[in-house]
C-alpha cells in the first residue's frame, strides 16, 4: 500500500512539535512584556486554527489565570464593531499567516487598543508581518490539505504563550520536554487505530465528545472526520451533549470519547461511554484516558501519557492516524479532500 502525504507528515510530527517548542520558548520574556497589565487574551482563527484556540483559551484561563475568549472575525470584518480593547492581547492563529479574515481582525484589533501576536508558520506572512510580536511554528512546509503538523505545532505554541504569562514561566518545560517522545511512541503503536477506523466505518453517523482542556481536541477529531472522511459529525462538549443531543444516539451511531490520561474530567467521560452504551450506541470508541475509562469503551484508542494541561499536543495524533486510516478504508484520498484547499479565504468577492 502507498503511502499516503498525510500519512509521512503525522510522523514528521515529534520532529516539528521539538522544533516549535525549541523556538518558541526563547520568547517567554517577550510575550510577559507584551502582556504587561493586559488582563484578557483573546484569539481569533478559523478552522483547524480554531480548535488549537479552544485549547489555548482553556490553558490561558487555567494556567494563566487570565481571561481567555474567542473573538469572532465576523465582529471585526462584517461588523466593524467598536470596542474597547486597550487590556487585551490578541493572539490571531492561522497555519498559512495569508487568510484574509484574520489578518483583518488582526488590523482591527490593533486599532482598538489591542496589543497583537500572530501564530503562523510562516514568518514572512502578511499576519505575521504586521502583528506586534510573531510565534513562528517550525512545522515544514505541509503538503496535505489536512492539517496535521502545522496544528500541533500550534498547540505547541499555545503551551509556550500561556507558560509563559503564568505565575511561574517554565513550570510546563519537564511535560513539553516529554511531548516529541509520546508522540513518536503512538505513531509507532497504533494501539487501537485500525480496530477504531473499522468501527467508524460500519457507519456514517458519527458523534466526537470531550471535555475542558481536551475540548479543542474533540472538535479536531471532529473537523478531520468531516473533511477527510465525507462524514456529518457532531463535535460536542460532553456538557452540552448531555442538554439534549444525547436523544439522537441510537444504534446506528458510533461515539468516539477523547481524553486525557487525568484531570477533572476523566470520570464524567467514563460515564458518558458507560450512558451510551445503554442507550444502545452502534460502538464507543475512545481515545486517551485512563484504564477505567478503555474499559468502559468498546474500542480503546491508546492516548500519551502526560498530564491534561499538556496532553493536547499528543493526544490528537492517535485520531490523526484513525481518520487517515478510515479515509483509506472507505476509498477517499486523506491527502487532497474534495473541494478543500490549504488556505482558505472565509469570504469570495462578488463579480
Amino acid at each position: 500500500m502507498t503511502e499516503t502525504t498525510m500519512a509521512r507528515e503525522i510522523a514528521e510530527q515529534p520532529d516539528a512539535l521539538a522544533r516549535t517548542i525549541e523556538s518558541l520558548r526563547p520568547l517567554r520574556s517577550d510575550l510577559r512584556s507584551l502582556a504587561d497589565q493586559r488582563r484578557a487574551v483573546l484569539f481569533v482563527a478559523r478552522g483547524s486554527s480554531d480548535n488549537a484556540a479552544v485549547y489555548g483559551r482553556y490553558l490561558v484561563e487555567v494556567h494563566a489565570g487570565l481571561r481567555g475568549g474567542l473573538s469572532a472575525p465576523s465582529v471585526a470584518t462584517h461588523y466593524h464593531a467598536d470596542l474597547d480593547l486597550s487590556d487585551a492581547v490578541v493572539v490571531s492563529v492561522s497555519q498559512s499567516g495569508e487568510t484574509g479574515e484574520i489578518i483583518e481582525a488582526q488590523q482591527w484589533a490593533s486599532e482598538h487598543g489591542a496589543r497583537t501576536i500572530a501564530v503562523t508558520n510562516d514568518g514572512g506572512s502578511a499576519l505575521a508581518q504586521a502583528a506586534d510580536l510573531a510565534m513562528i511554528t517550525q512545522a515544514g512546509r505541509e503538503l496535505a490539505v489536512p492539517a496535521t503538523k502545522s496544528y500541533t505545532a500550534q498547540l505547541a505554541a499555545m503551551a509556550v504563550l500561556a507558560d509563559a504569562l503564568s505565575p511561574k514561566p517554565g513550570s510546563l518545560d519537564a511535560d513539553l520536554d516529554r511531548v516529541p517522545g509520546e508522540v513518536q511512541r503512538l505513531i509507532d503503536g497504533r494501539a487501537g487505530v485500525d480496530g477504531a477506523a473499522e468501527r467508524l466505518a460500519s457507519t456514517p453517523d458519527v458523534l466526537v465528545s470531550g471535555r475542558g482542556i481536551t475540548f479543542g481536541t474533540a472538535l479536531e477529531a471532529a473537523l478531520k472526520l468531516e473533511e477527510t472522511c465525507l462524514r456529518p459529525v457532531r463535535g460536542l462538549s460532553y456538557a452540552d451533549l448531555r442538554h439534549g443531543p444525547i436523544a439522537v444516539v441510537d444504534d446506528e451511531h458510533v461515539a468516539l470519547l477523547v481524553s486525557a490520561a487525568d484531570g477533572p474530567m476523566v470520570a464524567g467521560l467514563t460515564e458518558l461511554a458507560h450512558d451510551l452504551r445503554r442507550r444502545g450506541a452502534a460502538a464507543t470508541v475512545g481515545i486517551g484516558g485512563d484504564s477505567t475509562f478503555a474499559a468502559a469503551v468498546d474500542v480503546a484508542v491508546a492516548g500519551p501519557d502526560l498530564p491534561e494541561l499538556v496532553s493536547p499536543l499528543a493526544l490528537v495524533v492517535p485520531a490523526q492516524l484513525t481518520v487517515e486510516a478510515l479515509a483509506r478504508r472507505l476509498g477517499l484520498n486523506p491527502d487532497a479532500p474534495r473541494g478543500l484547499s490549504k488556505v482558505t479565504q472565509t469570504d469570495t468577492a462578488p463579480e
